[in-house]
């Protein structure tokens, strides 16, 4: 990666997460920046990245410079109410990602993401750039029954809470990874949780999502709890099938972010509908969620994926990991209430992306060579062979 590329990436999410702040200075009736906070992160940073990663090229492509302009036109529009071409520019954002995915998954109906020879990574990628197409597509119509016809009128279906869909491709991705670098020699049970693992986090979001829409407290709650089992799931088979690499512990680290997204996620379902249903406890609680999903979860991934040539790096050294959690779990939450830590949070995240994106590195060939291994063989196996202890 360029280091034009690098430096762009780390001012758009400085930016982001800057953003998320920025309340303290002005007012939302004012200016909505929480709209930048999601956009500049998930699509603008996020979605470049997948482009990147999918088209394997040293730089970033016509395509991948295209879809920059225009998701930050998107942003832009988002946050300014600028409507008519919030509504326009999805639909080329659409076109454009979709055509990278038949470019590298070829034409035609995705049967790959059905088929039990189709390995387990590929089929998470393919599902990121499909989610992130149906995203963009769907955002139109959403933008012109929100803010026009009101035909639909669903009390949770806001466009704040349809835009942060867009963090779902990068977990996506980021789950591709790490399939990635588990062990292809597996036993029959094992494969078959990977592709188990690989349903349920689909499946299960989308249900999750209907079930937040209808208003089923026990079905939300219930659906959680097998998301959560799943992530834990797939926690476990990383640290046992993970191939011994350098970024293992920084990944490691990433899934645990998520399974604490998982619990506060169903610590908020739980609250909402409960007497203690305030924003005195359920916007501090909703804030370490959203930090956690996309300032540790999501960023673990992209940030291994954004130097997935560059290996070996010192991500899994210890220091690096702890300034992540710092920032995340204390820093971020706390800045949301009180200026002087949204400050202290700004300044040792955009040291931690210093850190991430600018450490010296040489192209690890076997990493490369697991990678393209992963891609190629089935996710099922049907020889009963034991895995090496990592």
């Amino acid at each position: 990666m360029s280091w034009k590329l690098k430096t762009l990436l780390l001012v758009m999410m400085a930016v982001a997460l800057a953003c998320g702040f920025l309340h303290h200075l002005i007012p939302p009736t004012v200016h909505n920046f929480e709209r930048l906070h999601i956009f500049l992160f998930n699509l603008c940073s996020g979605g470049t990245l997948l482009i990147y990663f999918t088209e394997e090229q040293k730089a970033l492509s016509k395509r991948g410079q295209l879809f920059v302009i225009f998701s930050l036109a998107f942003a832009l529009s988002a946050f300014f109410e600028w409507y008519i071409p919030a509504m326009l520019i999805p639909l080329a954002l659409a076109h454009l990602v979709n055509q990278v995915r038949k470019d590298h998954f070829g034409h035609g109906f995705p049967w790959g993401l059905f088929s039990v020879h189709e390995p387990v990574p590929r089929k998470f990628h393919q599902a990121a750039l499909l989610c992130l197409t149906l995203g963009l597509c769907f955002s139109s119509p959403v933008i012109v029954n929100s803010v026009y016809l009101h035909w639909v009128t669903i009390e949770k279906l806001k466009l704040d809470t349809f835009f942060l869909g867009f963090s779902f491709p990068l977990s996506l991705i980021s789950m591709s990874v790490i399939f990635s670098l588990m062990k292809q020699e597996a036993l029959r049970l094992t494969s078959l949780l990977k592709e188990a693992a690989f349903w349920i986090i689909n499946l299960g979001v989308i249900v999750f999502f209907i079930f937040i829409l209808a208003d089923m407290f026990g079905s939300q709650v219930g659906i959680s709890l097998i998301l959560f089992c799943t992530v834990a799931l797939i926690f476990y088979l990383y640290w046992y099938e993970g191939m011994p690499l350098q970024q293992k512990a920084f990944l490691s680290s990433g899934i645990l972010f998520l399974l604490v997204t998982s619990v506060t996620g169903i610590a908020y379902i739980l609250l909402s509908f409960t007497s203690y249903y305030t924003p005195a406890h359920s916007i501090p609680l909703l804030r370490l969620h959203a930090f956690t999903a996309l300032y540790g979860w999501n960023l673990s991934g992209l940030a291994v994926i954004s130097r997935h040539g560059d290996f070996p790096l010192k991500l899994h050294s210890r220091p690096v990991i702890l300034l992540h959690w710092l920032t995340v779990l204390v820093l971020c939450p706390l800045g949301y209430f009180f200026p002087a830590f949204a400050v202290l949070a700004v300044i040792a995240y955009t040291g931690l992306l210093i850190r991430l994106f600018f450490n010296r590195g040489t192209l690890d060939y076997e990493l490369a060579a697991v990678q393209q291994e992963a891609y190629q063989q089935p996710s099922f196996s049907f020889k009963e062979k034991r895995t090496l202890d990592p």
